[in-house]
């Protein structure tokens, strides 16, 4: 099983994101992560899969989704071609006492504290998902209490593989 992350364009109408998820279920298809947004044209939305498979299957998902009449482009944005980020909101349980070591320690990760309770922080992040999995694993002493990721958002390097829609 391998992972792959597939761009897509497609038109920013209701129910587009709904018939994409809709194939993946259908098939039998695993979605790890998805994120959908407008993009500078406000007639289409990128959206960005995250999925994993044997090479057939990687190969089916993206011909199917292809396919799909909302779909504009769908291309796979390789890693080392690419730039991924993911976001997470980290709850933590924490004692006065022991606020400094994780203010300091979301300092070395460049991450903000973005709430302050006397009994919980609650620590921003972006970065890619092993940037992200290291800080989560460096908190094992203290209580994630609640913890949200928005999965990967992506965009392929340079100017090359930019797709222009023209209508």
């Amino acid at each position: 099983m391998q992972k792959k992350v597939f761009q897509l364009l497609a038109d920013n109408r209701s129910g587009v994101l709904s018939r994409i998820t809709g194939l993946f279920s259908r098939r039998g298809y695993n979605i790890e992560s998805i994120t959908a947004g407008v993009t500078a044209d406000p007639r289409f939305s990128r959206i960005t899969i995250v999925t994993n498979g044997d090479d057939q299957i990687l190969e089916q998902i993206e011909k199917q989704v292809a396919k799909l009449v909302d779909v504009r482009d769908i291309k796979e944005l390789k890693p080392d071609e690419s730039v991924y980020r993911e976001l997470a909101l980290i709850k933590v349980r924490v004692k006065a006492s022991e606020r400094q070591g994780i203010i300091s320690l979301a300092s070395v990760f460049r991450a903000n504290i973005i709430d302050v309770a006397p009994d919980a922080l609650i620590v921003e992040m972006t970065g890619n998902q092993a940037k992200l999995e290291a800080f989560i694993n460096l908190l094992d002493g203290y209580e994630i209490l609640e913890l949200a990721r928005t999965g990967i958002a992506g965009l392929g390097r340079g100017t090359e593989n930019v797709t222009y829609i023209t209508e």
